[in-house]
């Protein structure tokens, strides 16, 4: 995308509307992470369905950190379908992502023009990234643990990436982090307990 393209605002209601609901409904589930949180840190009792719950939350809140990754490790090794909890969690994260992407494509170029020094930096060769290799740039960083999703997906937003593809591309790479994650608490915690003499 050429730079005078980036300085665009959207031309559409729409995208307007997308990105305001992107960001109240980051700050909802944000300050519902807060007031709920012994709840939200107990969804791991509710198996399949907490971690799909817990994953919509820990897509979304790029503000509150939510035990995600720790509920999934330990569900990994407690439920029957260790792959089911994987899937839940992809697909769980993904929703949750949607309303990253939606804040992006209501004011990602705005963003790209508000931020400055190293910030700034970072963002624009993210973007330029985006938009030379954008669906591997975000299969990768959806797939590994890392925290740069998040700006990714609001480049995805900003340069109008497909929301279709978007969420295909997502899904598929938030699943096999899922799944390593699952599988690695299945492993990782059936190790120990053998270690500490279980009979497992």
């Amino acid at each position: 995308m050429a730079e005078q393209d980036l300085k665009k605002k959207p031309s559409t209601k729409t995208a307007f509307f997308l990105g305001i609901f992107g960001i109240v409904a980051t700050l909802l589930m944000a300050g519902a992470v807060v007031y709920y949180w012994e709840w939200v840190h107990g969804l791991g009792a509710y198996g399949y369905v907490g971690a799909f719950l817990i994953s919509i939350l820990g897509g979304a809140t790029i503000i509150v950190p939510v035990p995600m990754l720790a509920v999934v490790f330990a569900l990994g090794r407690v439920m029957e379908y260790t792959w089911l909890v994987g899937l839940a969690n992809g697909l769980g994260e993904t929703i949750g992502a949607l309303t990253i992407y939606m804040t992006g494509y209501g004011g990602g170029s705005t963003l790209y023009y508000h931020t400055h020094g190293r910030l700034h930096t970072a963002y624009e060769r993210l973007m330029k990234l985006m938009e030379r290799r954008g669906s591997l740039t975000l299969f990768l960083l959806a797939a590994i643990l890392n925290p740069f999703f998040y700006p990714a997906a609001i480049a995805a937003g900003a340069l109008r990436f497909g929301a279709k593809k978007y969420f295909i591309i997502t899904f598929v790479g938030k699943t096999i982090k899922g799944l390593t994650v699952t599988y690695a608490g299945y492993w990782g915690l059936r190790g120990l307990l053998r270690m500490l003499g279980a009979p497992i």
